[in-house]
């Protein structure tokens, strides 16, 4: 078997490779360089994961192109990266991301499409100054999962027939705040203010994250890997064994 991966040399691109690796998969990681003739990237792959960047402009027709691009080259299964609660008006860039499931559900390909919430793993970078500075709430509650386990659900879902038109919300073992995570960490969390020059799309974001977090059920996660998701304190034992200084 063989996979395509949209998006394959960033951070979850990366990780779904190497998660597909160690099933045994044949990987073609592709980028930006690829739609210059996408059909042709695609010919040979068995399915297509599709990963689009981060606030993309336009998400919908992305997806939209590798749809095409994936009929037209003969590739019958499609997974697509999504995000936890897509259909929420007050972030654009999810309502990005809930238009193109639609176009998945009726691109005619065999398809699943996996919603997961923040990564564990984004909040690393912040660590390194000795406290946990974000510009929302430290207090509300959050599925925050491990990219790592995001990866292996991924590789389940493309390797099985069993998942075709599923629909997956994929979320840690427990909600969790930003404050809870800081205290794993053993340093202190506190709100700051955004970036004067910060995108309006995260501003939204920001400002839905102070009134509701971002909670997501973890049942899903655990019956795809068989196991109890890695909790915070986990993932942060693990990546900063790994990198103290991240």
């Amino acid at each position: 078997m063989k996979v395509a991966i949209l998006g394959g040399s960033g951070k979850t691109g990366r990780a779904v490779g190497a998660a597909l690796a160690q099933a045994g998969v044949a990987t073609r990681p592709l980028g930006r360089a690829a739609f210059g003739d996408l059909p042709a990237a695609l010919a040979g792959a068995d399915a297509v994961h599709v990963i689009a960047p981060n606030l993309h402009p336009d998400e919908p027709a992305y997806v939209a192109t590798v749809l095409a691009a994936a009929t037209e080259a003969g590739v019958g299964r499609v997974g697509y990266h999504s995000v936890a609660s897509p259909y929420v008006p007050a972030m654009p860039h999810h309502l990005g991301k809930a238009v193109s499931e639609d176009l998945v559900r009726r691109s005619g390909l065999a398809w699943t499409i996996l919603q997961p919430c923040a990564y564990v793993q984004n909040l690393l970078p912040a660590l390194r100054s000795g406290a946990l500075e974000v510009p929302y709430s430290v207090d509300t509650p959050f599925g925050m999962v491990d990219l790592h386990d995001v990866a292996a659900a991924t590789a389940v879902v493309l390797t099985g027939d069993a998942h075709v038109g599923a629909t997956y919300e994929l979320g840690g073992p427990a909600l969790v705040s930003v404050a809870d995570v800081a205290a794993a960490a053993g340093v202190p969390a506190r709100r700051v203010p955004a970036a004067d020059d910060v995108h309006p799309w995260l501003q939204a974001m920001f400002d839905y994250y102070d009134d509701h977090g971002l909670p997501t059920g973890g049942v899903p996660l655990a019956a795809l890997l068989g196991r109890t998701p890695a909790s915070v304190a986990e993932v942060l034992a693990r990546e900063l064994a790994a990198d103290p200084g991240a």
